[in-house]
């Protein structure tokens, strides 16, 4: 049945064929086996981690074949859009080095010879395929109102049939051109199907790029092409585009494997060539004894907002995330241990085929390897970029002793184990505070720690006698250690812990107790890097200032 007539009704304004836009949209020229991809979220909120992981897989594929990786955005949803969210979406990809070869790059603006690429922008094209199919017979318009179609649904519900419009259920499947028109002339609304040709008696063979080899039955549901108010559908939209903008593979999540039935029958119906699918595993977070999925709404860590504001390097963030992309990442990782990782090649065929676990303690690892693997002068540069936005105190006094913060910074980095002491920048603050006379001297008596078994009293005797004695000039952390122990066993402490097991009596506790004094005073704390390090850091008019505020506690 040919709509020829009713489709010049429907579509007055559509002036071009599909043959216009498709040699208008000719195949990329590429280099063979290039990749195209495409991130092509719905501007309804802000970009959620799951986003950052999609677009990351992305952009590996189309950048390691030399492809494009372009930005669509899928607005024709457009009650649900979010005011800003393009804008949050561009941003946020470009804050983890994830930038577009072409696509939207604002609201309003975007490059590449492939758009529009923006789907609100696109209805011409769209209304071109559907006038097409529409004189084809491939298409039809249905007039059921919205309370017809959810009595249909209840009455199939009720008769355990399997719900939807199709076959002897589609109302206006076998509408004449006549009465659609008469309809049409009288006002009544309407939205535009596709006449499946599907029967789900027989099944698909299908390869997906991470799942294997799978099938599906045919689709027979009569899906919507154009809504009521003139947009087509994701369904339509996508395929659409996608063949339009070359798209070679698309990556998404694995809940659209449900539509691909529908998805590969619209291809089929346009005539266009199908694109390579992978539907990559949903982000699972380990919850007691179950797993679930990250939840905007639960987990602060499924706002990408998060990471910035904590403080995680955006580089360690996508390292954690390449982890979960392929397992292989942390062992090429270790092998590889200053090599950028943009080396490392992504293959979809090894991602997991089930949920993806996210773990904060494991990105904490992950962020403390690689931070201990930065240069002093990078960790600085990082950290006073985020301080500046969230730690305003903390920037003005490391920007303000630039030196000496970057020998902090760079305390036991240059050996063979450098420390792990930050897997986030919000940690830094607590962990090198002491540095700072501004906030070591605001620390109240019961903040101070000491060591296990030594009290204030007892370290008060050891520093009393310390700080007289001690040699801040020793010239090496050995000769001061001695130097320490000299000092200790005159107070009465013992240096051979074999010897003091045998007789603890005798001392009044182990040269670490002494050492573990010193550290309180200079510290107030009973973890730090090494001492004498420390010390030299700080210069001996410090040092010995910390230990006179000591005895004044």
């Amino acid at each position: 049945m040919s709509f020829e007539k009713l489709a010049e009704i429907i579509f007055p304004e559509v002036k071009y064929s599909t043959e216009y836009y498709i040699e208008k949209y000719p195949k990329r020229n590429l280099k063979e086996g290039a990749k195209v991809t495409r991130y092509a979220p719905s501007p309804t909120g802000f970009q959620h981690i799951g986003g950052v992981f999609a677009a990351l897989i992305d952009e590996r594929i189309a950048s390691q074949s030399e492809g494009i990786f372009y930005l669509r955005i899928e607005d024709t949803d457009q009650k649900r859009e979010v005011e800003g969210a393009i804008e949050d979406t561009i941003a946020t990809m470009h804050h983890f080095g994830l930038d577009f070869n072409e696509g939207m790059t604002s609201e309003d603006t975007s490059k590449g010879e492939y758009g529009p690429y923006r789907q609100s922008q696109r209805a011409e094209i769209y209304n071109t395929f559907a006038k097409d199919l529409l004189i084809k017979g491939l298409a039809y318009p249905d007039f059921c109102t919205p309370k017809e179609l959810s009595e249909l649904r209840e009455k199939q519900i009720a008769q355990k049939i399997t719900p939807g419009y199709y076959g002897e259920y589609a109302k206006f499947r076998n509408i004449t051109e006549e009465e659609a028109l008469e309809r049409i002339e009288r006002g009544e609304k309407y939205i535009l199907r596709l006449k499946s040709p599907g029967n789900p008696e027989n099944r698909v063979e299908f390869h997906d790029l991470i799942k294997g080899d799978i099938s599906f039955p045919e689709n027979n549901q009569d899906v919507v092409l154009i809504k009521g108010d003139g947009l087509p559908t994701y369904h339509f939209a996508h395929a659409i585009d996608d063949y339009l903008m070359r798209t070679t593979d698309v990556i998404r999540g694995e809940e659209w494997l449900s539509s691909l039935p529908i998805h590969v029958q619209l291809f089929e119906v346009l005539g266009f060539e199908l694109p390579r699918y992978a539907h990559i595993p949903t982000i699972m977070k380990q919850d007691g004894g179950s797993k679930r999925k990250l939840s905007k709404r639960k987990d602060a860590e499924a706002a990408v907002s998060y990471y910035k504001e904590v403080g995680f390097p955006t580089v360690t963030v996508i390292e954690y995330l390449l982890n979960i992309v392929n397992s292989t990442f942390e062992e090429w990782r270790a092998e590889n241990p200053t090599v950028d990782y943009h080396e490392f090649d992504v293959q979809l065929d090894k991602m997991s085929k089930s949920g993806a676990l996210f773990d904060l303690v494991k990105l904490n690892d992950v962020s403390k390897d690689r931070i201990a693997a930065m240069k002093a002068t990078d960790v600085y540069g990082n950290y006073i970029a985020w301080a500046k936005e969230f730690d305003e105190d903390m920037y003005k006094l490391v920007t303000a002793n630039e030196a000496m913060a970057k020998e902090i910074f760079n305390i036991d980095k240059e050996g063979p184990k450098p420390r792990k002491d930050f897997a986030k920048w919000d940690e830094v603050r607590d962990k090198i505070f002491y540095f700072f006379d501004e906030l070591f001297d605001k620390e109240a008596v019961e903040q101070v720690e000491l060591p296990k078994g030594l009290t204030l009293d007892a370290a008060k005797e050891i520093i009393a006698t310390y700080k007289n004695e001690f040699n801040f000039n020793a010239g090496s952390q050995e000769a001061w250690f001695e130097d320490l122990k000299e000092i200790g066993t005159k107070l009465g402490y013992c240096a051979n812990r074999k010897e003091f097991k045998a007789n603890p009596d005798q001392f009044k506790g182990m040269i670490s107790d002494v050492a573990g004094a010193v550290r309180s005073a200079i510290a107030h704390r009973n973890n730090t890097p090494d001492l004498y390090t420390i010390m030299q850091i700080m210069g001996e008019e410090k040092t010995r200032s910390r230990f006179e505020k000591f005895l004044a506690l």
